[in-house]
Parts: structure tokens; C-alpha cells; sequence
């Protein structure tokens, strides 16, 4: 306590958001848990009676019932409207999505009587795109998000709910417009963001780079095509086109380095200053995503740390952001890109040293360069290990090396696309430029592409359980003292945490292998029928089904879940309404 202050409490806070999400705890009963925890505290300050290691419990008690208390107010029972299937409804657009093959979509704010409520609507491409400066009026078919039927399947209901949507809709042609007469800071921000990218759109740059251009510096993804997204994740390189601790580093560097070129000598601290309102502005100004913010308030609290000539602690930092972050919605915790962000800031603090003793004394640059490069990119990817394979039951092998040649060209990537998106943002328009540019950015894409063709060095549909996470992490945690000092009694505590990860992984395997079950699968209006005998599954389908969605949606993750690995298809005869099986009759409904 006396060494992490911040940290122990930031922890006791997010387990207290955490209990309140697994526990119902009605918001009267949050406050009076919240309160009693409070008197105890002022108590035990009040006395004069030395009992120090008491208020320490109570002081972390405290944080624990604010997070539960904050937890269950951010999390209140909303009184929803009642609408019917299809409603003329006036809306506005409150953030652009990811889009796919055949529709836009948005998340947009509905104006509904006296109340106004969130929904995540769909637009057919042949439409206009939509933009901030507008209201719209349409007969939508409008309905309550559904939470899937079957346990193993990602609970999109749930994900949505924490942000506050409970609708999705649907625009199926024609609409009316009328322009704002007042639009709001953020609206206006938005707008101005989606002016840039849409002159990005109208370059002679090809459109994968336009793409990722749009990506790396302005946060847009939402018209990326599936075969970049895939070579991506299949390398392990998605965090280059998330913007995260690096790209802020690097924006803050430039920014620095020009100032420090303009002020005096003797006005340093006013380029830090400067630089750090900037990089604030940026945040501001590409949507304030998690990431983004959790970087520029650590950055922010390091250097304000310099400015008060006290020794830096990432420790602090990292603590203070999630405070910050937490504290302003509780529902963060539980976002995937959140966790993953502070595991590869904690993996780098943990074990980017211990790891770079082992390289050779970096005495020149390029040494330190290269090094700090795979030292820093295989602590973060250690640290994150454990959550990449519980969310997405998968890890590219082939990601390591991948990342210690893109990565020491991510700076200079950075730095050029921020160039390119200054130049086209102000209305500049060189074809010179664009076309060096969009080469280089097709030699980064097409040598990601290469590394993803690398098939047998992924690993698919890993079964990780919480428990299996929470050994692993474990693991990690211990990994740091072996690395440090490698002797017998490090080696001895890390092979017993490897032992019970691979007792209760090869029990848990053995258990659900040893199962029968008949499953119907429901994946929206569909269902699909499975039968699965001890180690192997059998699923019955359609013959007009998408296969890879059938697979993406449905056997992947029951696979998984399952923990199996043999499968076969079967093609349901046309007309089949029902299945005999076992002496029982299914329902399938084409």
C-alpha cells in the first residue's frame, strides 16, 4: 500500500464494479452499503488510536463500495418506450459504425415524444452517407436487441446495453432531411472529422490505402475491406491500426520536437505544455476512444510528473487513467479494448527490462532500436496473451516476428500518414505525394498479407476458461522473477503454475469430450441442428446457408466452448421441418 497507493485502490474499485455486475445489487442498498463504509472510515480517522493497518482495510473497503455504488447507478433499470415493428421516427446520427457488404450503419439517437433513445441503424449502401448536419425522418423497422439463445455465443445484446442502446433498426429506402439549426460541439467535431475523411475518399490514393490511411490516424475503420481486418489479426498487428500508446507518443514527439525548435532554450517547459494541449486536441478530434484517452492521460500525468521535477511513475499513470476513464462510465471495465490496453502497459512495465538484459549491449541506435523493438512488442504480447485467448480463442505464432519488422517502420508509417492527413485535410492535393504514399503503404499491406498466409502457425478456437486465465496470469506474474534470476527456485514456481494450467486444461477437455448432446442453434431467424457424440460433433444444414457465417457464428464458437476439434456437415433435405433423433423430434424452421 505504502509503495502503490493508487494502484491498490484503482483495483479495489474495479473489483467493487465487478461484484456489483455479477451480484444485483438495487441502487437504495448500493448507498447504504456506500454510506456505512464512509462512517467507518471518517471513524477510524477521528480516533487517536493507532490503527494503522485498519484504516488501510477500510480505506480500501471505501473504494470498493464506490465502485459498487457508482456500478449500480451507471447500470440503473431504463424505463424503455414502446414501439411498434415499424414507426415514423426523426433521428440523428450519433456515430458511424463498421459497415459491411451490403449496408452502413450508425449508432443515432432517436427522438421519440418526450424522450430520446439510442439504436444502432442499418442503411443500404445505395443511399447517401449520412453526416452530423442533419436531422432525418424515415419509417424504420425498429426492434429490441435480442440476447442470443444459446450460452456460448457473443452476447451483442449485452455489449450494446452497456452503451446504453437497446434497439436496432433498419432503413429500408426513403427518407427526409432537414439541416440543424444548431449544432453541438461534438456534432461539429464529428463533422469536421468526417469532411477529412471523405477528402481522403475523393485522393487518386488505391482504396486499401485509403483505407488504412484513415485507420492509423483518424481512427475510422468502418470501410475497411475483410481481407486487410483478417491479415491484421492473423499477424497479431491490430494494435498498429488502433490508436494507442505508441501513435501518441510518436504525435506528442513531433509535436515536441517542432516547439522545441520554435521557443527559446529556457522555455522547455512550454513545449511540453503546448504539446500536450495538442495531442488533447487530437484526441478531441478523432472521437476520444478509450485508448486514445487512457494514452493521453498517462502521457499527460508523466510529463506533468517532469514538470514538477518528480520521479515519473508509470504505475501512477496507468492507475489515474483508469480512475479517470472509470469513473466517467463504469461499464469501460468490461469493454475488451480497455483490458487489452492496461495488460500491454502493465506487461511492458512487468517485463520489457528483465527481458532486455538478455540482448546484447545496445551501443548505438539502431542496437537500441531493434531491441527495445522486440523487448517491448513480446512483453505486451506476453502480458495480453491470457485475454487475446479467452475473447478471441485464437494467437497468430507468427505474430512475433511479424511485429519486430513492422514495428520499428511503424514510426516513420505514423509520422507520413499524419503528413498525408494534414496535407488533404487543409485541401492540398499532391499526385506526387499520393502515389509515394499509396507504394509504400501497398509494400507494408502486401508484406502483412504475406506473413498472414502462414496458416499453420495459427492457432484456432483455443478453449480458455476464467480459471485457466487467472493460472496464466499467474504464470506471468512469477515469469518476471525467472526471467530476472534464473535459478532453481523460480524455475520450481513457474513449472508448478505450467502443471496446474495443463492438469485443469487437459481435465476440463477430458470432461466436456465425455459429454452427448443435441443442440438446436439459433443464429437469428436460423436454426441449425447438432448432435454431438463424446468427440465429435455433427451439424445439419441448409443448402443455401453462408457457410463461412454458419462457421464463423455457430461451429467455431460451440466448437470451442466444446472443446473439440472433429466436426462434419450434413446437408438437411429441402423441405425438412423436423429431425427425429434419439426418439425425439426437433423442430427446424428453414
Amino acid at each position: 500500500m505504502r509503495k502503490q497507493p493508487l494502484l491498490i485502490l484503482c483495483i479495489c474499485f474495479i473489483l467493487g464494479i465487478i461484484v456489483r455486475d455479477y451480484w444485483a445489487v438495487d441502487l437504495k442498498t448500493a448507498y447504504i452499503i456506500f454510506v456505512s463504509s464512509s462512517l467507518t472510515l471518517i471513524s477510524f480517522f477521528s480516533t487517536s488510536i493507532p490503527i494503522l493497518k485498519l484504516r488501510t482495510y477500510f480505506i480500501c473497503l471505501f473504494f470498493f463500495t464506490l465502485g459498487l455504488l457508482l456500478h449500480s447507478i451507471y447500470s440503473k433499470n431504463t424505463i424503455l418506450p414502446q414501439l411498434n415493428q415499424k414507426e415514423e421516427l426523426i433521428f440523428k446520427v450519433d456515430k458511424k459504425l463498421n459497415s459491411n457488404e451490403r449496408n452502413r450503419r450508425y449508432e443515432i439517437l432517436i427522438y421519440n415524444e418526450n424522450s430520446e433513445l439510442k439504436s444502432v441503424l442499418s442503411v443500404p449502401r445505395s443511399l447517401p452517407e449520412f453526416d452530423f448536419r442533419h436531422y432525418y425522418q424515415a419509417e424504420l423497422f425498429i426492434n429490441r436487441v435480442q440476447h442470443p439463445k444459446n450460452d456460448y455465443q457473443f452476447d451483442y445484446a449485452k455489449y450494446l446495453n452497456r452503451k446504453g442502446i437497446y434497439f436496432q433498426s433498419y432503413l429500408p429506402g426513403s427518407y427526409r432531411i432537414a439541416e440543424r439549426k444548431y449544432v453541438g460541439w461534438n456534432d461539429y467535431i464529428r463533422q469536421k472529422r468526417m469532411d477529412v475523411l471523405q477528402r481522403i475518399d475523393r485522393t487518386a490514393i488505391s482504396a486499401k490505402s485509403r483505407e488504412f490511411l484513415k485507420g492509423i490516424i483518424l481512427a475510422d475503420r468502418t470501410e475497411m475491406d475483410r481481407e486487410t481486418v483478417s491479415d491484421f489479426t492473423k499477424t497479431g498487428l491490430v494494435h498498429i491500426l488502433a490508436i494507442s500508446g505508441s501513435h501518441i507518443v510518436i504525435i506528442f514527439g513531433i509535436f515536441f520536437w517542432l516547439l522545441v525548435k520554435i521557443f527559446p532554450v529556457g522555455f522547455r517547459k512550454y513545449a511540453i505544455i503546448c504539446s500536450l494541449i495538442l495531442i488533447w486536441i487530437f484526441a478531441v478530434f478523432i472521437g476520444y476512444g478509450n485508448s486514445v484517452v487512457r494514452s493521453c492521460i498517462m502521457i499527460s500525468v508523466y510529463f506533468i510528473y517532469v514538470l514538477l521535477q518528480r520521479k515519473p511513475d508509470l504505475l501512477h499513470s496507468m492507475a489515474l487513467a483508469a480512475f479517470i476513464i472509470l469513473l466517467a462510465d463504469t461499464h469501460q471495465i468490461f469493454d475488451v479494448g480497455f483490458q487489452l490496453s492496461f495488460l500491454a502497459v502493465f506487461g511492458i512495465y512487468w517485463l520489457n527490462q528483465p527481458i532486455l538484459k538478455y540482448f546484447p549491449k545496445q551501443d548505438n541506435f539502431f542496437k537500441r532500436i531493434l531491441f527495445n523493438t522486440f523487448s517491448i512488442s513480446l512483453a505486451a504480447q506476453i502480458s495480453t496473451l491470457p485475454a487475446v485467448l479467452y475473447y478471441f480463442h485464437q494467437f497468430s505464432m507468427i505474430s512475433i516476428l511479424a511485429n519486430l519488422i513492422i514495428i520499428p517502420l511503424s514510426e516513420f508509417i505514423i509520422v507520413f500518414s499524419l503528413f498525408m492527413t494534414l496535407v488533404i485535410g487543409f485541401g492540398f492535393n499532391s499526385s506526387l505525394l499520393s502515389v509515394v504514399y499509396d507504394s509504400f503503404i501497398k509494400l507494408v499491406l502486401q508484406l502483412i498479407h504475406w506473413f498472414s498466409t502462414f496458416d499453420r502457425f495459427l492457432l484456432q478456437n483455443v478453449p480458455m476458461s476464467l480459471a485457466e486465465v487467472a493460472i496464466m496470469c499467474a504464470g506471468i506474474y512469477f515469469l518476471r522473477f525467472l526471467i530476472k534470476e534464473f535459478d532453481l527456485r523460480n524455475m520450481l514456481r513457474v513449472a508448478f503454475i505450467i502443471l496446474i494450467y495443463f492438469g485443469l486444461h487437459i481435465g476440463l477437455t477430458l470432461y466436456e469430450q465425455r459429454q452427448n448432446e443435441v443442440m438446436i442453434h439459433h443464429h437469428f431467424r436460423e436454426k441449425y441442428f447438432s448432435v454431438k457424440e463424446t468427440e465429435h460433433i455433427t451439424f445439419w444444414i441448409r443448402k443455401d446457408a453462408d457457410i463461412v457465417k454458419v462457421k464463423k457464428y455457430i461451429i467455431d464458437p460451440y466448437l470451442t466452448s466444446k472443446r473439440a476439434k472433429e466436426f462434419d456437415l450434413k446437408i438437411l433435405p429441402a423441405g425438412t421441418t423436423t429431425i427425429n433423433y434419439g426418439g425425439k423430434q426437433y423442430f427446424i424452421v428453414e
